[in-house]
């Protein structure tokens, strides 16, 4: 949320609506969901991709016995990045 204040924070409304225009004249307003569908897709993969490293490390944590402070910590920090990437594809969601 952070990364997403810090590059709107210098562009205003006008600017986002032109933006907008412009990416509607390039590609045209009959594709703009199919990009839509794409990035969501993508956003998908990522999550699942993050949701297989932590079941991956918690399984490792689990055979090997390493330390579980070690494991909510680095659970606590995948659960951070997913929170901020949630919240910048929920903004981008509502751009589109």
């Amino acid at each position: 949320m952070v990364i997403l204040q810090t590059i709107f924070l210098f562009i205003g409304a006008t600017e986002i609506i032109f933006i907008l225009f412009i990416v509607v004249m390039v590609f045209g307003a009959d594709k703009i969901p199919d990009i839509a569908k794409g990035m969501g897709k993508g956003m998908r993969q990522l999550k699942d991709a993050t949701n297989d490293i932590k079941s991956e490390i918690t399984k490792n944590v689990d055979k090997h016995g390493i330390d579980a402070d070690v494991t909510k910590n680095v659970s606590s920090e995948i659960t951070k990045l997913k929170d901020e990437l949630e919240d910048f594809t929920g903004s981008v969601r509502r751009k589109l």
